[in-house]
């Protein structure tokens, strides 16, 4: 029998885990093997796996200092692009990508997203083979004070929000960032920093409710989104051996 094919996840916070889109890969046939790299836990130097999925974190992407992982991190990232390996970056991952391709980060950018967020999915998505056919408007969860602030040269828009632009693009024809979360359930929010969301005028059972209310159409498409992604993990890893 065929061996599972496999997509290596690099988790960059205690709380930062693959989330619903790893049961989603699952569900679809992709074994997603964890790498908790926040604690200690050493990334290997070479991506032997048929997918990368590189989760969010309170960080930027050459914030190594803080997170010494952070080069061995990239430099996956940067073995996936150059092998055309399925890849898909969720908020610092999506950050990561954008930075890997030529494109611009910056911390603290102005323009914050915390709660269940309308996305607008952007006429360029129509024939990308994830994002493509989505509903006009998807919620998704936003927590950050980062953002991209310019998309590599040669990367396709997907898609946008009022306050933050650059929510979803496709670096080439196999590697997705995001900045949003569609991996984490309304219940994350009950974890968030009460004191941190009422300095910025939040109240999390606002947000949470909000969440819960909008988690319908959210789990449906991006739920579909990791579907369409684990197939391009499928469709790749046969035959390959890297």
């Amino acid at each position: 029998m065929p061996e599972t094919p496999r997509v290596l996840a690099v988790q960059n916070g205690s709380n930062g885990g693959p989330g619903r889109f790893g049961e989603w890969l699952d569900a679809a046939g992709v074994a997603v093997d964890v790498v908790t790299a926040f604690d200690g836990s050493v990334l290997p130097p070479r991506l032997e796996h048929d997918g990368l999925l590189v989760l969010g974190g309170g960080y930027l992407p050459d914030d190594d200092d803080r997170a010494p992982w952070l080069p061995a991190t990239r430099a996956l990232v940067e073995q996936a692009l150059a092998g055309s390996v399925p890849f898909f970056g969720i908020c610092l991952g999506g950050q990561m990508l954008a930075s890997a391709g030529g494109g611009k980060v910056l911390g603290d950018a102005g323009a914050p997203e915390h709660g269940s967020t309308p996305i607008t999915i952007r006429a360029e998505a129509a024939d990308d083979p994830v994002f493509g056919g989505l509903p006009a408007v998807v919620p998704a969860i936003e927590n950050h004070i980062d953002a991209i602030t310019a998309l590599p040269p040669g990367a396709v828009w997907l898609a946008e929000t009022e306050r933050c632009p650059y929510q979803a693009f496709r670096l080439g024809e196999r590697a997705w960032g995001v900045q949003f979360h569609p991996e984490v359930r309304p219940e994350r929010i009950r974890q968030w920093d009460v004191e941190y969301t009422r300095r910025r005028g939040l109240d999390l059972d606002e947000l949470y409710a909000a969440a819960v209310a909008d988690d319908p159409a959210s789990r449906a498409s991006w739920g579909e989104v990791a579907f369409r992604f684990a197939t391009l993990v499928k469709e790749g890893s046969v035959g390959t051996a890297r």
